[in-house]
C-alpha cells in the first residue's frame, strides 16, 4: 500500500471518527480539526471562543502539529494558560494541495499518537 493511499484511508476514517464524536451533522474539514485540536491543546474544555481566540486555537494546533517536523517548539504557558510557541525554521512555500497534504499527515500522526484510531 502507497503512503498516499494510506494517508487516504487513515484520514477518512478520522474525518468519519471526528465528526461521529463532535460534530452535529456536518462534516468536519480540516480547518474544523485544527479547530478541534486547538481546543485541545488549551485545555480548557469546550466553551464560547471570541472570534480572536478562535484564530489563536487554530495557531495553537499549528504549532503543535508542525511540532515535530521542526518547524515550531513549544515555549511556554501564558498567565491565561495559553501556550506559546517560538519559530524555528520557516515554513517552505508549499502549493495549496501539498499544504493540504501536510497538514492532513501531521493531523493523522497527532491523532496515531493518542491512540484515537484504536
Amino acid at each position: 500500500m502507497s503512503k498516499e493511499s494510506n494517508l487516504k484511508e487513515k484520514w477518512s476514517f478520522l474525518v468519519n471518527k471526528l465528526t461521529a464524536d463532535f460534530s452535529e451533522g456536518d462534516e468536519l474539514n480540516v480547518d474544523g480539526i485544527i479547530y478541534l485540536i486547538g481546543v485541545q491543546e488549551l485545555g480548557q474544555g469546550h466553551r464560547a471562543f471570541k472570534k480572536d481566540e478562535k484564530m489563536n486555537l487554530m495557531h495553537i494546533a499549528i504549532c503543535k502539529l508542525l511540532e515535530p517536523y521542526g518547524y515550531y517548539e513549544f515555549d511556554y504557558f501564558d498567565d491565561d494558560g495559553w501556550p506559546h510557541y517560538k519559530t524555528l525554521t520557516e515554513l517552505p512555500n508549499l502549493k495549496p494541495g501539498e499544504q493540504t497534504v501536510l497538514m492532513k499527515e501531521a493531523i493523522v500522526t497527532y491523532f496515531e499518537a493518542l491512540n484515537y484510531f484504536s
